[in-house]
């Protein structure tokens, strides 16, 4: 049971009348578990250079390959994706400055 409201962000591009491009976000409601990621995932994040903070656990279905996804208020950007039994994907993400 999925207990928990995140929004997966992915963007669309539009020209003006001058060529110049704008990025206009577009948010889908999405329910969620999540939980604080683990030790070893942290410790080997950080030796890459990420910093882990968050597994989010949603159906399959609903990840259409976003980059971003916002909980409580915050945006994280997912580094990386696993695929669980029953239609389940994991989500991992780390906050990361530039997402706003």
């Amino acid at each position: 049971m999925r207990s928990s409201i995140a929004y997966l962000i992915d963007y669309s591009y539009t020209k003006d009348d001058y060529g110049v491009l704008h990025k206009t976000p577009i948010k889908r409601k999405v329910y969620v578990d999540v939980v604080s990621v683990n030790a070893s995932e942290f410790f080997d994040g950080g030796r890459n250079g990420l910093k882990p903070a968050l597994r989010f656990s949603i159906f399959e279905y609903d990840y259409k390959k976003e980059n971003i996804i916002e909980y409580k208020d915050e945006q994280y950007t997912i580094y990386r994706t696993y695929l669980r039994d029953y239609d389940q994907i994991e989500l991992y993400a780390e906050l990361k400055k530039g997402n706003e």
